[in-house]
């Protein structure tokens, strides 16, 4: 009877779905003071008038598990910003951040850093997954691969809730989503797996800045002109034939000389995108082999055609506030991604969407900046009671506007 018993309970625990997130290690990399924190502000031109400094935060650096494209449980890494001290429950924000090839991430508060330590440092506890196989994760970084970014920010979501009981940091039941450039992508994509997946986890409002949500459409086009960023073709081909195998397994299947010989090399995480850039030709789609130039061109059910489609992140309805950030003259991730995404959820019958341009004057790089502020300003609203969403504090946003004019 007690052998049966054991079966019965092997079988049992055999048959339960296994959990693909884990949370296999965590370390304090640094905790930031006050002081600190405006240091980094002035280095980072972030004025203190428009953002507040009201809590210090430690660091961690996690290790946790989620999967590979083919399902298999792999490992990836990421920051968590922990505020510290904190008297109520606070919310919690995922932040997706931008394109990067070099794998190795830094712990300094810079650039996108400081965008996370920004929320952060006005009491909200920042998630901000490296992706897969970036920071110190396993494998190749899938590149706008919708499930893959998705699957690690929510998996990395549910391994900080396992970091919080352990620290003893108390969370209400708010959570924001927003990230920039691949990020908004990423954004966007983690939005829609959470309402379709999970629906127990309510998302309180959610802001996507930049993001190349249309890939077949609006963003594809710059493969065929002169452009400042050729870098993301080649991340973008050697993704998608890993996952929809789309030609043969060889470079050269690929790309055509050099190319072909050259793109291994400079593509093996030691080089940022700037870096690269200088690698590769002006006109992106010059080092694409002509058959699947052909095949692109003229056959609408070409692999990589239907990839692109299937990693749009257009065409569906959410409930949830949800604003698009995006710069006039932005000339990397094109505007018409904001407007198609917005028009397009809108007439699917999603009521509280929001366009809001960030800018007139400066391209994608500065404009992370300001679609930053405009995001906070308007998750500081839900914070403090609003339901669909305020443009937030008139004095910060008239302050904001001085920034921008000089």
């Amino acid at each position: 009877m007690y052998k049966y018993a054991i079966s019965i309970t092997l079988i049992l625990t055999l048959l339960l779905p296994i959990q693909a997130q884990e949370l296999v290690s965590y370390t304090k990399v640094s905790s930031l003071s006050k002081k600190e924190l405006k240091e980094s502000w002035k280095e980072n031109g972030m004025p203190t008038i428009i953002l507040n400094i009201n809590n210090e935060f430690d660091l961690y650096e996690l290790i946790y598990t989620t999967k590979w494209h083919d399902g298999t449980r792999i490992k990836a890494s990421g920051l968590y910003f922990a505020p510290k001290n904190q008297k109520e429950e606070i919310p919690q924000l995922i932040y997706h951040h931008g394109t990067k090839i070099k794998i190795e991430r830094t712990n300094e508060i810079y650039r996108e850093t400081a965008i996370c330590a920004g929320f952060a440092a006005d009491g909200y506890a920042v998630i901000m997954p490296d992706y897969i196989g970036l920071g110190k994760g396993e494998k190749n970084h899938l590149y706008q691969h919708s499930d893959s970014e998705s699957d690690a920010a929510i998996d990395m979501y549910f391994a900080v809730q396992k970091l919080n009981n352990r620290i003893a940091l108390k969370t209400n039941k708010q959570l924001y989503l927003t990230g920039y450039s691949q990020g908004g992508h990423a954004c966007l994509a983690t939005h829609k797996k959470l309402q379709e997946d999970f629906p127990e986890i309510a998302i309180t409002a959610s802001s996507p800045m930049s993001g190349a949500y249309h890939m077949s459409g609006s963003q594809s086009d710059v493969m065929f002109a002169p452009y400042k960023d050729p870098a993301y073709l080649p991340y973008l081909l050697m993704t998608y034939n890993e996952i929809y195998k789309i030609t043969g397994s060889s470079y050269s299947d690929l790309f055509v000389a050099p190319y072909d010989s050259l793109i291994p090399i400079i593509y093996q995480g030691h080089l940022d995108l700037f870096e690269i850039n200088d690698y590769l030709p002006e006109i992106p789609v010059e080092m694409v082999q002509p058959y699947l130039v052909e095949q692109y061109l003229h056959n609408p059910n070409f692999k990589f055609r239907l990839a692109l489609e299937e990693n749009n992140i257009i065409d569906w309805k959410t409930d949830t506030p949800t604003q698009f950030c995006y710069c006039t003259k932005d000339k990397r991730v094109l505007k018409e991604n904001s407007f198609i995404a917005y028009e397009t959820m809108l007439k699917n019958g999603s009521p509280n969407l929001t366009l809001r341009k960030a800018s007139n004057k400066v391209g994608h790089i500065e404009c992370a900046g300001y679609a930053f502020v405009y995001t906070k300003l308007w998750f500081n609203t839900f914070k403090n009671g609003s339901v669909k969403g305020r443009k937030g504090n008139v004095f910060k946003r008239f302050a904001l506007s001085i920034k921008k004019a000089l």
